[in-house]
């Protein structure tokens, strides 16, 4: 086994494992993050299956992006689903056999790189052109975005300038999740690629991309707008209440 299959499988395991307990902490985090106000945004749904379809909305559509700048909305948009059809096709490197609906989208992968990258591009020169944009951008915003656009441009250039050995790259991959490791082909562009990635999922769960499982917790969004209808009482309150009437030696009651 070569030095570069060990340091990079060792930099990989490292990587998901924090990616996955930073994800996890977070999520906990948010969870249990008490509400004390009812503030959901108006118009807002006033049944819990209309706060559903509204996070929905959301989440596929973007909703509020696209009613707040239609310009940011279609650069957003069209990052996102582009990086969501690369992630899925990439599925053909860790299935066996592979599904037949990943095997149909191979051929839009050059496709959806370069919309990443013209999607990048479009939020890049947002922040760098929009004077209040870039007034509230920090080196971290910047940052972050050169790092999707290396990820990106690297995985795109492989096809053209350097291109790996798939076979060879599928049996890596599936090394990985078999706990069975296979060498790495110690191709520049691949390796370039890898550590990005790797880089990514280190640095995802202390960034703003935790607005993706951040949007589910959101008490503007995720909110039902019936204050009127059942009292709002937050998890402060009524531990409040219920302390308060223990002191008395009785128990006070939150009536919703």
């Amino acid at each position: 086994m070569s030095v570069v299959t060990v340091i990079y499988t060792l930099l990989l395991y490292l990587a998901a494992a924090v990616f996955l307990a930073g994800i996890t902490r977070k999520i906990i985090s948010y969870a249990y993050t008490p509400q004390p106000l009812k503030i959901p945004t108006t118009p807002a749904p006033t049944t819990r299956i209309g706060v559903i379809i509204r996070v929905a909305r959301e989440v596929i559509l973007f909703e509020s992006l696209f009613k707040a700048n239609k310009w940011t909305w279609s650069f957003g948009w069209i990052f996102h689903y582009s990086m969501l059809l690369l992630l899925l096709r990439h599925l053909f490197y860790f299935t066996d056999p592979v599904w037949s609906w990943v095997l149909a989208i191979q051929p839009i992968g050059d496709y959806a790189a370069a919309a990443m990258l013209i999607g990048l591009a479009g939020l890049w020169c947002r922040r760098l052109l929009v004077d209040r944009i870039r007034y509230i951008s920090s080196l971290s915003d910047h940052l972050m975005l050169a790092l999707l656009v290396g990820i990106a441009a690297s995985g795109l250039a492989m096809n053209y300038f350097d291109y790996p050995d798939i076979i060879a790259v599928k049996a890596f991959s599936r090394g990985l999740i078999t706990f069975k490791w296979q060498p790495l082909s110690a191709i520049p562009l691949l390796m370039l690629h890898l550590a990005l990635v790797a880089i990514l999922l280190i640095v995802f769960p202390l960034s703003k991309l935790l607005h993706a499982p951040g949007i589910f917790f959101s008490p503007a969004i995720n909110q039902v707008d019936n204050p009127r209808e059942i009292r709002w009482v937050s998890g402060w309150s009524a531990e409040i209440n219920n302390t308060e009437g223990k002191k008395h030696g009785g128990t006070d009651s939150a009536h919703e």
